[in-house]
């Protein structure tokens, strides 16, 4: 019998067999057949109408044998294929994992009214739209949304990836398959490094015999350090929204400006003291590296960044239009110490002594300096 196609006598026999087991074998071996093109049109429209009965079948070893043999069959009817991927997890999960016969509109309504063990098959998916992928993340829990960000045929869009460094930011599980993504939007990447970093913060409190405020001072400068590295890989307009981003949620600081552009992040600089003072990006360059002193003055004081941290702003744009990348290895590295050094030259010019030419210190020491300090001194 295993081997010899089923005829309409042998399943209307099989049928009425009231052992499980034998209804069992009757599905498995009937969906089975369903793949095989020599069947006829009449044979494939019987073998139709059993499948949907045995979706019905009280045996569930039954509905899981036609959930494994038509997983993959394109011809399986959408009323068969939805009956089975409402159904237990181990009847449904083989067809909402790998069935082409749901559509989109079919796993949304999975995804809306089925348990995590489902909304994970989905995700799994070889594709995911993009609208699906929505749903998920918004309705997953964090090992769908794990499941999902690991799926690189998810079609995760830059808006979906925030939800999801919003809804599960802090969990590890979600935070390595998000951050190892083929593509990564920046503002992404910013996000995800503010979350992890605040967890790193909180880790620190509660293990470390450390005062706040110097634990909040070592996360936001490892925060910070990140940040600018994000945004010298990225394209004018990654680097708009990532501005954007910080000054909507208040990380556009002035500490973050200055570390830019003593790191050589022109391009951060710009954009940011665009967005602060909400100008245009031309008008802001403009302004920004104009030959005299009163445009870069004057968009400045727009920005409301401290008048103690002008000198270093003026020596850091002028050492940016005065010197390249050399495109040798520790490029920015040099690039960046040049940069500080012209930095330092500028405050000896003032007046104020600085011991050190690494950054840390030197964004360290000038978080301390007077208000009153100006470049005309």
């Amino acid at each position: 019998m295993a081997d010899q196609k089923l005829s309409a006598e042998d399943v209307n026999r099989l049928l009425a067999d009231p052992s499980g087991l034998a209804r069992a074998e009757t599905a498995d071996k009937l969906s089975r057949q369903f793949g095989e093109l020599e069947l006829t049109e009449a044979e494939r429209q019987l073998a139709v109408d059993i499948f949907r009965i045995m979706v019905r079948d009280a045996e569930v070893r039954v509905r899981e044998a036609l959930a494994t043999n038509l997983k993959e069959n394109p011809l399986v009817p959408n009323d068969v294929a939805m009956s089975l991927a409402r159904d237990v997890s181990s009847v449904a999960m083989p067809i909402l994992e790998f069935s082409t016969v749901l559509t989109n509109e079919d796993l949304i309504e999975i995804v809306r009214s089925q348990d995590p063990d489902k909304q994970k098959a989905v995700a799994r998916r070889k594709e995911v739209d993009a609208k699906v992928a929505n749903e998920l993340v918004e309705r997953g829990d964090a090992d769908v949304a794990a499941t999902l960000a690991a799926n690189q045929g998810a079609d995760l869009t830059e808006n979906a990836m925030l939800r999801m460094v919003d809804r599960f930011g802090d969990v590890e599980g979600v935070q390595d398959p998000l951050a190892n993504r083929a593509r990564l939007p920046v503002t992404v990447a910013e996000r995800l490094v503010t979350r992890v970093s605040e967890t790193l913060r909180q880790h620190i409190l509660e293990n470390h015999e450390l005062p706040a405020d110097l634990a909040a001072d070592l996360v936001l400068h490892s925060r910070e350090r990140a940040t600018i590295s994000l945004s010298t890989e990225s394209n004018e307009d990654e680097v708009e929204r990532l501005v954007r981003q910080m000054q909507e949620h208040g990380r556009l600081t002035p500490s973050i400006v200055l570390r830019a552009v003593c790191m050589g992040d022109i391009k951060f600089f710009e954009y940011a003291l665009a967005v602060r003072t909400g100008i245009p990006i031309v008008n802001a360059r403009e302004l920004i590296h104009d030959n005299g002193d009163l445009g870069l003055k004057g968009i400045y004081g727009k920005a409301g960044l401290p008048q103690a941290f002008y000198p270093a702003i003026r020596a850091a744009v002028d050492v940016a239009g005065e010197t390249d990348y050399d495109g040798e290895e520790n490029d920015r590295e040099r690039y960046s110490r040049r940069m500080i050094e012209r930095v330092l030259t500028q405050y000896g010019d003032l007046g104020v002594d600085f011991e050190s030419a690494d950054l840390e210190y030197l964004l360290a020491k000038m978080n301390t300096l007077p208000p009153t300090l100006h470049a005309e001194g």
